[in-house]
């Protein structure tokens, strides 16, 4: 211990050493200018290269104080022509995804392909380290819970983007079907989505809505750091046009209402997969697994997601159930608790018995 001490008041010392060369070099000098100027980061913001104000000219704006009749007809060459409508409505292809363009997301890829994905549940845990750790620890994406939790979004993105190309990619359950809870996790840069309790076809098409932007949904093009070049800012065609062909989106079917409208469910664009909830199936109906009612729902479920053509979900204790092939593993506080056991082995809880004092063993 007492040469830990005198270690640390070395390594004090030093520090504050450095600190003070550093403060009074920069009073005598200004840094050198870098040789390579930085290149802006990409932004979502329209304006950022904006010209000089008064410099640039809008020959197709109309003109002021003038009805241009725009919703009757269309300037020459316009794609869309004749009175304007949206449903019919021809999008450009400033925002599509190139041609040819690969998914860059490592989960989306291997769901597409079949494997079995996992994604370790990070409960109540809000430092980074931790994530990070468990990020690394060899799971396919990070289920971050902000349906059961009390984190805010502001620690959840410190912690995702403390470490964005770990080996899992981020993954949140959000608390409900809300556009502001699922467009604070997609800005801050998740890219896969995990949405409870949905019932019917409504409450799927406007997750779907939420999801993704135009013109499979209507998510806002409103920045966050998921546009940083630090994190998917800089991917090979673009964040905003490539995003929707990336994002996991997994609906959690967890009562009997939704287990009813499954199959409809599932069959809904932009669906990736459904989850059969295997807590809340018990909760909902009042059925153990194992119960033939029970069994009988998620076989419900499992319908719906052959049927559709989407991937099927569930706990990882159920890996070796046909056709289930992405899975929630347990927490940090189980992986610790598993870990420290997978360590110690047989000196694990061999603690010494006290027999008086409040650690003292209590009496059967």
């Amino acid at each position: 211990m007492k040469q830990m001490l005198t270690a640390v008041a070395v390594c004090s010392s030093i520090a504050l050493g450095t600190f003070a060369l550093q403060a009074r070099a920069g009073e005598s000098q200004t840094p050198a200018p870098s040789q390579t100027p930085a290149r802006p980061a990409p932004s979502a913001d329209p304006y950022v290269t904006n010209a000089v104000p008064g410099a640039t000219t809008f020959p197709l704006a109309a003109p002021a104080g003038v009805d241009s009749k725009a919703r009757d007809s269309a300037p020459a060459g316009a794609a869309n022509q004749g009175p304007f409508n949206a449903p019919t409505w021809k999008f450009g292809p400033a925002t599509a995804s190139p041609a040819g363009a690969r998914l860059w997301n490592p989960a989306k890829i291997k769901l597409q392909q079949g494997g079995k994905v996992t994604g370790a549940t990070l409960f109540g845990a809000t430092d980074p380290s931790v994530y990070c750790a468990m990020a690394n620890a060899g799971y396919d994406f990070i289920w971050t819970e902000m349906q059961h939790d009390q984190k805010d979004w502001g620690a959840v993105s410190r912690m995702w983007r403390t470490c964005p190309t770990a080996k899992a990619v981020p993954g949140v359950r959000v608390a409900y079907t809300d556009e502001r809870e699922i467009q604070h996790a997609l800005d801050a840069g998740a890219l896969v989505l995990v949405v409870p309790t949905v019932d019917t076809v409504e409450e799927a098409r406007e997750v779907v809505d939420w999801t993704y932007f135009p013109p499979l949904g209507r998510r806002s093009n409103g920045g966050g750091q998921a546009f940083d070049a630090a994190m998917w800012g800089g991917v090979p065609g673009g964040y905003r046009a490539t995003a929707n062909d990336n994002i996991v989106l997994v609906l959690m079917i967890e009562t009997l209402e939704g287990v009813k409208n499954a199959a409809a469910i599932a069959k809904v664009p932009g669906v990736s997969a459904i989850f059969a909830a295997s807590g809340d199936l018990a909760n909902f109906s009042g059925y153990r697994q194992g119960e033939p009612d029970y069994e009988r729902l998620v076989n419900i479920v499992h319908d719906a997601a052959i049927g559709a053509g989407v991937r099927l979900c569930g706990p990882l204790a159920w890996r070796d159930r046909p056709d289930f092939t992405c899975f929630q593993a347990g927490s940090e506080t189980a992986l610790i608790t598993r870990g420290a056991a997978a360590e110690l082995g047989p000196l694990a809880n061999t603690q010494g018995q006290a027999e008086v004092g409040p650690l003292a063993v209590k009496p059967r």
